[in-house]
């Protein structure tokens, strides 16, 4: 059970990490620097790598996530409330980055590659207000599952 809750963790925190990283630094830090072209090629790059870790980190989650619920709670029946609550925003969690994923990133990057670059900015916009989203769902998540059964 360590080693799962271990890599449980890990997981969020580089997936929730990550995103607030990439939020509230590196996108202010590129607006204020780079002229638009460059800004946009330079999320495209830092996206195609992150997500990535996006990838590992939602297996490792859903993985590790089901093998506990199953295997030390013995199913749904069995665990509290903050479980479901970790359970239900984690979902939707994924939800939300296969839409960034799928749509808005692919989008993006093809914006990027033909040049448009307004269209290119209406994409990185949409994703900076999904990950926002996501981060407070992360907040959420890791706020519930840390204080657990005492909240």
């Amino acid at each position: 059970m360590s080693i799962s809750i271990a890599l449980h963790l890990l997981s969020a925190v580089v997936w929730v990490g990550g995103m607030i990283f990439a939020h509230n630094s590196l996108r202010p830090a590129a607006v204020r620097v780079l002229e638009p072209p460059l800004r946009l090629e330079l999320w495209v790059q830092v996206f195609r790598r992150f997500f990535v870790l996006v990838w590992l980190s939602i297996a490792t989650l859903l993985a590790t996530g089901y093998w506990m619920l199953f295997n030390y709670f013995g199913g749904f029946a069995g665990a509290g409330i903050h479980i479901h609550i970790m359970h239900g925003g984690g979902l939707l969690m994924v939800l939300v980055y296969l839409y960034v994923f799928f749509a808005l990133y692919r989008q993006l990057r093809q914006a990027v590659i033909i040049q448009d670059y307004p269209l290119a900015g209406v994409q990185l916009n949409k994703i900076r207000k999904m990950v926002g989203i996501n981060i407070l769902l992360g907040m959420l998540v890791i706020t519930v599952a840390g204080g657990g059964r005492y909240l």
